[in-house]
């Protein structure tokens, strides 16, 4: 049986050296992340109800930890999610609705402009003040 070219579903990293069919147990061996996942496989489909496709299988509550699902068809050359792609896409969307980095820490002058503004809004300016 010729085997499949298949990579881990976090990593990327080549599975050429894991045992096929996959054990409940196998694990990949450069991020160590369960292999019989739902994320692994070829019914995982998040647009579907419980998202699975295969109709008959049972619900799994953790789509990243292995179980027992009977219906794991490993998917071949599934890509791990690119972080510099997310990262690229997420600085295209900022920068499309012109979003700003907002600081952790808000400044005392923020504080002040804020309770001004309250103020304002509640009309308790520093004349009505008995």
């Amino acid at each position: 049986m010729k085997k499949s070219e298949l990579f881990c579903w976090k990593c990327n990293h080549s599975l050429e050296d894991v045992l096929q069919p996959f054990s409940r147990m196998a694990k990949c061996k450069s991020c160590k992340c369960d292999l019989h996942v739902c994320r692994m496989c070829e019914f995982y489909d998040t647009s579907v109800s419980n998202a699975c496709r295969e109709p008959i299988a049972e619900q799994v509550s953790t789509k990243v930890h292995s179980n027992f699902c009977g219906y794991f068809q490993p998917v071949e050359n599934l890509q791990a999610n690119n972080n510099e792609a997310l990262d690229s896409n997420k600085a295209s969307l900022e920068s499309l609705f012109e979003l700003e980095e907002v600081s952790s820490k808000p400044s005392s002058n923020d504080a002040d402009q804020s309770k001004q503004e309250l103020d304002a809004l509640f009309d308790l300016s520093d004349s009505k003040k008995d």
